[in-house]
């Protein structure tokens, strides 16, 4: 399988919420990490499993859009929107980044810069002065 097949299972089985064709994406050494929240690194194929299970219990109608991406033989870049209503009613919406790296036709690793939606956050000049200034 190349690596836009691998994606575009992986597409699927976060809109099917088929945990057991999503899992088979992963390699069983798989390593995960979010660069921006490095305590939610772990290494696991079972993690995948167990965390996606859940999600798509806790939204029924988890969906994601696949935005873009570009891929290579050893690498995927993917943009994704990821959409969802959980049962206390409240809704997932977030947009960001993933790559992966392969091997064996299965995802590695991978890097998430997966954020939720901000709608109501401050314009770019408060922005600016907070991040970039500290005021």
């Amino acid at each position: 399988m190349n690596a836009e097949s691998l994606l575009l299972q992986l597409k699927e089985a976060f809109n099917r919420h088929d945990v057991e064709l999503l899992t088979a994406c992963f390699h069983i050494d798989y390593i995960s990490e979010q660069p921006i929240h490095p305590n939610r690194f772990f290494k696991g194929r079972d993690t995948v499993e167990k965390n996606w299970a859940s999600n798509f219990n806790e939204m029924p109608d988890f969906s994601v859009r696949l935005l873009n991406f570009i891929t290579d033989e050893k690498n995927i870049w993917a943009e994704w929107e990821w959409h969802g209503t959980r049962k206390d009613a409240s809704v997932l919406e977030m947009r960001g980044i993933t790559i992966f790296e392969l091997v064996n036709e299965t995802i590695h690793s991978a890097r998430l810069y997966m954020e939720p939606v901000e709608k109501n956050s401050a314009g770019i000049e408060t922005a600016v002065k907070e991040v970039m200034h500290g005021k």
